[in-house]
């Protein structure tokens, strides 16, 4: 009996046991639906920008109003300006929110200190703003796109615009002068007319003379327009002894969009950034490479109406870099006939440089910048100049010329592009030759068939054939 009756209080107290951890879970699960009641109750909270702090009170900005409110101790003092807050009903600040990634797309057009800059949004409306979190200067630069919030006066963040930066290559220019042959008269004039005005300003207030505001290089395709501008950009830099110059290479036809305003827009941004990197002292090259495709003369009919506020917009930007010493527009063309006039004027693209096709001499000069010493020479070439190396890459280059100006069509079809080619392919010759067993190094051999390939592909491109029968 004694034991049955132990057995039994045994059992009574599992049960009791487990009927208070029945009533504790039930407790629980009251509890947090009263909590969840009350949260779903209660009044909505609103969002709101804290702006300062006004001693124990927070200015803040809600729905576009002002306001001065209370804040929880319980938040401290650790909100900066800018920071997304929430208000009860009451207005007073309970706690903090992520700040909104969204807004209204701005352009920068001036910093103008540490923390506030000014933004042109919605065509020319401008304003100043204030930019969040930490120094301005250091975060943007003229021609950035920032997102704004109207009505709080907050610039929250940078916006990379691959739209426009595609369009630009800002690259540090490690080309200079001697780089370049067969083209000493031009550079001769490039560097009276660009690097005289900052080696010498005394001398340009003596003469009450104007530095020129841009040049234009034409000339046939592949002659070295391009590497001259890289060269002017190098050759700035060391004139006024930066540390680094700076060169905006601009791909003319992709400029083109055709959204209306949108082109514009683009030339406005890539003369902002280079207003923005000359006034850090730095010399600036905005180059447009294939002019003509963009700033066609208005009016000739070989193209839609869209020139006709391009070229108005180019012409605005290039006479207010009229202050800017330090920055210089080069355009290079295959067709400067087809450019606008107004943009050729005196006043604008003052210096127009012609960049011809080389002669003998210019192409010698050209073989020489690529057929040196350093590379590798056959030993039965080397054996006739007594192992000069430096001998034996002057024949080569004679051999080179005589082989390619023998032929009375290459006037119309040599380059500084063709040239390097040959002197390619006669390389590429060589290393075939060694691969099947030959002897190590370029022949005159390999540069002759290199000459008569590449002219045999000039003609084929001219006449339209190549690829064909």
């Amino acid at each position: 009996m004694v034991a049955e009756g132990q057995d039994q209080a045994a059992a009574l107290e599992r049960q009791n046991r487990e009927l208070q951890r029945l009533l504790t879970v039930a407790r629980d699960q009251l509890g947090e639906m009263k909590v969840k009641l009350a949260e779903a109750s209660a009044p909505p909270q609103s969002f709101a920008t804290f702006v300062k702090w006004a001693g124990e009170f927070a200015d803040i900005v809600s729905s576009g109003r002002r306001m001065r409110v209370t804040v929880l101790p319980s938040l401290g003092r650790e909100l900066e300006p800018g920071d997304e807050v929430l208000l009860n009903a009451m207005m007073v600040v309970v706690g903090t929110a992520e700040p909104e990634r969204a807004g209204q797309a701005a352009l920068v057009r001036e910093v103008i200190d540490a923390d506030r800059v000014l933004v042109v949004s919605r065509g020319e409306d401008e304003r100043v703003v204030i930019m969040i979190g930490g120094d301005a200067h250091s975060r943007v630069s003229e021609g950035d796109t920032v997102i704004i919030d109207p009505r709080t006066g907050f610039a929250s963040e940078k916006v990379d615009r691959s739209g426009v930066e595609a369009l630009m290559l800002e690259e540090v220019p490690d080309v200079d002068y001697r780089a370049i042959g067969g083209l000493a008269p031009q550079i001769e004039r490039i560097r009276d007319a660009i690097e005289l005005p900052i080696r010498h300003p005394e001398l340009y207030i003596e003469h009450d003379l104007r530095p020129p505001r841009g040049l234009l290089l034409y000339g046939p395709p592949g002659c070295g327009k391009t590497l001259i501008a890289k060269a002017v950009a190098h050759s700035l830099g060391e004139a006024v002894g930066a540390d680094r110059s700076y060169f905006l290479s601009v791909k003319g036809p992709e400029l083109l969009n055709k959204y209306v305003g949108e082109t514009e827009r683009y030339i406005r941004t890539i003369f902002e950034r280079a207003r923005s990197k000359a006034s850090t002292g730095a010399p600036v090259v905005v180059f447009f490479d294939e002019m003509d495709a963009l700033f066609r003369s208005r009016g000739s009919g070989v193209s839609s109406d869209m020139e006709t506020t391009i070229v108005p917009q180019l012409l605005t930007e290039l006479d207010g870099v009229e202050g800017l010493s330090n920055v210089i527009v080069i355009g290079a063309s295959n067709r400067e006939d087809m450019i606008d006039p107004a943009i050729l004027r005196p006043g604008r693209l003052d210096v127009k440089i012609e960049v011809s096709r080389p002669g003998p001499a210019s192409a010698s000069d050209i073989f020489s910048k690529y057929l040196t010493a350093s590379v590798p020479m056959a030993p039965s070439e080397l054996a006739q100049h007594g192992d000069d190396a430096v001998g034996t890459a002057r024949a080569l280059t004679a051999v080179a010329v005589d082989t390619l100006f023998g032929y009375p069509d290459t006037p119309e079809y040599v380059s500084g592009a063709l040239i390097r080619n040959i002197v390619d392919r006669a390389k590429t010759g060589a290393i075939k030759s060694l691969i099947s067993g030959g002897e190590r190094g370029i022949t005159a051999t390999h540069l002759r068939d290199a000459c008569e390939q590449e002219l045999l592909e000039a003609r084929a491109v001219a006449a339209g054939t190549l690829g064909g029968e």
